[in-house]
């Protein structure tokens, strides 16, 4: 899923899943809910709103139901590196 960044409210990044109706909900303290059964208008209005905070509290929070998860840090060479050192003797 491609993730769309914005800067509304806490919300820090949002992405959609057409195909399995996915909304994915990216937060500033790294928390992401994903809602299952949204429809392609819903993401429209969302992606494309001037207000996206005040869209995602209003239609679709307390609307649909969401799975809480963390967002993944991308992971960077040093921690390849360290995950393929060898251990200290």
């Amino acid at each position: 899923m491609e993730m769309k960044r914005i800067n509304a409210g806490k919300l820090r990044a949002i992405g959609y899943d057409a195909r399995d109706k996915l909304l994915r909900v990216e937060f500033d303290d790294g928390t992401a809910i994903d809602y299952s059964g949204v429809g392609n208008e819903v993401w429209r209005k969302l992606s494309s709103s001037g207000a996206a905070w005040s869209y995602y509290r209003d239609n679709i929070e307390e609307e649909y139901s969401g799975r809480k998860g963390t967002v993944r840090k991308p992971t960077t060479r040093a921690d390849l590196e360290n995950l393929f050192r060898a251990p200290d003797e």
